[in-house]
């Protein structure tokens, strides 16, 4: 293998990561959500969280460290429904940018 031909194979590497570490970025913006007076984070950990309770309303802390009383069942919906919705936006796009490579 000549020189420039690892160059080419490094060039593409490089904008494939890059791709990929952007596709990271965006879909997890996607995931934030203000619902009941706070700004949550509609990811596995938060999901988990609340399903781990079996009370209606409970104290929650926000992504800005504020607690908030929510409504546990409406607000699991919530981050379950736009997680799996933001989910399967990222599979799509990150199964094309695989396909590229």
């Amino acid at each position: 293998m000549d020189v420039k031909s690892l160059l080419v194979e490094a060039k593409a590497r490089f904008q494939h990561n890059a791709a990929r570490d952007y596709l990271k970025e965006k879909y997890k913006d996607k995931l934030i959500v203000a619902d009941q007076g706070g700004l949550w984070k509609a990811d596995i950990e938060t999901i988990a969280f609340l399903n781990s309770f079996d009370t209606e309303t409970l104290v929650l802390v926000d992504t800005f460290n504020t607690p908030v009383e929510v409504n546990r069942i409406e607000l699991l919906d919530k981050l379950k429904e736009l997680y799996q919705s933001v989910s399967q936006e990222y599979l799509k796009e990150w199964q094309e940018l695989e396909a590229k490579r």
